[in-house]
């Protein structure tokens, strides 16, 4: 099993997959979008953590630019019905903190914002990643939620609901939310942090 990968940069493809040479052998890399990015252009050096899929037709190997980011992909892999394309597409959308940050808060927007993922799957995923990635969640809290019995609650939910009525789409509400500070209360503070860093990303 492959758990890391040190060489240089062959290829970049569109598709999400970066060709990486070790010791004059070329492995393909499925990898998240922001490593597909930082990744240097052809020849220059780069490493990897990797996670070895096994399936019956194929050895896939996805690479992640930190342990952690990988970590987390292998404990979404552990949860019900979630395989690795759509693992891949959680890290893709989410860091690793922004996904603690919304199973712990019950933050079932932050995760139906990712593509293929319902209010069932989510609340499925903070059910099954509650001890792995942020320690207890209340069950029914969470079911609640996706029932529509309740609602993220506190100063980041405020910000949220406040970004989806200025008419900015889920996934620029979840790059401006996901690294706000999860102790302040004041959601006028954070609404102004978010207004400025969706401002600098456009």
């Amino acid at each position: 099993m492959i758990g890391s990968l040190r060489g240089q940069v062959l290829d970049r493809s569109p598709d999400g997959d970066l060709l990486v040479e070790v010791g004059g052998v070329g492995y393909r890399v499925a990898v998240p979008p922001r490593t597909l990015v930082a990744a240097g252009e052809p020849g220059e050096p780069i490493f990897l953590h990797v996670h070895t899929h096994v399936r019956e037709d194929a050895i896939v190997l996805f690479g992640f630019a930190t342990s952690e980011e990988r970590s987390t992909f292998e404990a979404l892999l552990s949860a019900h019905k979630v395989g690795p394309t759509l693992a891949l597409g959680i890290i893709s959308h989410l860091t690793p903190m922004a996904l603690r940050r919304a199973i712990a808060s019950n933050d079932v927007d932050a995760l139906c914002a990712v593509p293929g993922v319902g209010k069932t799957t989510a609340a499925r995923l903070m059910l099954d990643l509650k001890n792995k990635l942020v320690g207890e969640v209340d069950p029914e809290s969470t079911l609640a939620a996706v029932n529509g019995d309740a609602a993220p609650v506190g100063a980041r939910a405020d910000v949220r609901t406040a970004l989806a009525n200025l008419g900015y789409a889920p996934e620029e509400i979840t790059f401006a939310i996901q690294d706000l500070p999860d102790e302040s209360d004041d959601a006028s503070a954070l609404l102004r942090v978010a207004l400025k860093t969706l401002a600098g990303a456009r």
